[in-house]
């Protein structure tokens, strides 16, 4: 199946290794064949994270983020700053 990523957002991270990292979100689409055999993408529902330098990141179910292939996890800015609100 043919897979084409279209940008959704991005944000800013820290990481456990005291880097800071941008973080960029895509929406994995799919190519499916419309009426008349034209050629169309429709979302898959699957988000796929990456940083700015290509890297992938891998979304945990806890809702951490690893940098993939390591072991540095990430956090948004905004969660840390949510989090230490409710502390």
């Amino acid at each position: 199946m043919d897979m084409r990523l279209q940008f959704l957002e991005s944000f800013f991270a820290d990481g456990s290794d005291g880097q800071r990292y941008k973080v960029c979100a895509y929406d994995r689409l799919a190519r499916t064949e419309g009426a008349a055999g034209v050629e169309s993408w429709e979302p898959t529902g699957q988000v796929e994270y990456r940083l700015s330098d290509g890297r992938l990141v891998d979304a945990r179910p806890d809702g951490t983020l690893r940098i993939s292939g390591g072991d540095v996890t990430i956090t948004s800015a905004e969660s840390a700053a949510a989090q230490e609100g409710a502390a």
